[in-house]
């Protein structure tokens, strides 16, 4: 038997606290001489010409699976079940575009991703081998969301609301609460709950030692 890398993806609506979740999940692994590697969807997002494209003059909707470069994530992701190295896309949020090319990056023996819509599509969805849903309070999202884009990427709270309400709401109605249902773990609160991510810990590791264990015989 042959060793591959163990796919784990994360979703939560924006602002849920999937990336804090993400991060801690890479951090305890790494203490456990785990090779982990993090990938985040936000990270395919598509070229802005080719994004402006698909929505034909309309305004862009970053929140749909049209913003996203799926066919290149995909094949990413098979890359990574066979073990290979992939470059990721670097993405200026400040630009909305494309800005280049990571250096090679191998898998690891842990892939943790992390995104709005990795359950609802099923080219994404089918490749993970554990699918955890970080579900919090829209409330509690909505603010973690301003204090975000405010800080972070340069937005006026102005359109960061309108935003919300034009997109970022309906889209979660729509594609990423739906998605529940193809969870094997719900997460309330995110990182704060301390007794799920030893729930997920335990059982990644345990799978990463009885792959090698078989891998062995």
């Amino acid at each position: 038997m042959t060793d591959r890398p163990m796919l784990v993806g994360i979703v939560g609506g924006s602002g849920s606290g999937k990336t804090s979740v993400a991060m801690e999940l890479v951090k305890r692994l790494r203490k456990k001489a785990i090779a982990t590697m993090l990938l985040d969807m936000d990270a395919y997002y598509a070229p802005l010409e080719v994004v402006k494209g698909r929505f034909d003059g309309r305004p862009v909707n970053w929140d749909h699976p049209h913003a996203f470069d799926l066919e290149l994530m995909a094949t990413h992701l098979s890359a990574l079940h066979r073990g290979e190295s992939i470059r990721k896309p670097k993405y200026d949020f400040t630009l909305s575009d494309r800005t280049g090319w990571e250096d090679p990056i191998p898998p690891g023996q842990v892939v943790i991703l992390e995104g709005l819509l990795l359950f609802a599509l099923p080219e994404l969805r089918d490749q993970l081998d554990v699918r955890v849903f970080v579900d919090t309070d829209a409330d509690i999202r909505i603010l973690r969301r301003i204090r975000r884009d405010t800080r972070e990427r340069g937005r006026s709270l102005e359109s960061v609301m309108d935003q919300y309400e034009n997109s970022v709401r309906p889209m979660h109605l729509e594609f990423v609460e739906p998605s529940k249902r193809w969870a094997d773990l719900i997460v309330p609160t995110g990182v704060e709950n301390r007794t799920a991510l030893d729930v997920i810990l335990h059982h990644i590791c345990s799978r990463v030692l009885n792959q090698e264990g078989s891998a062995r015989v």
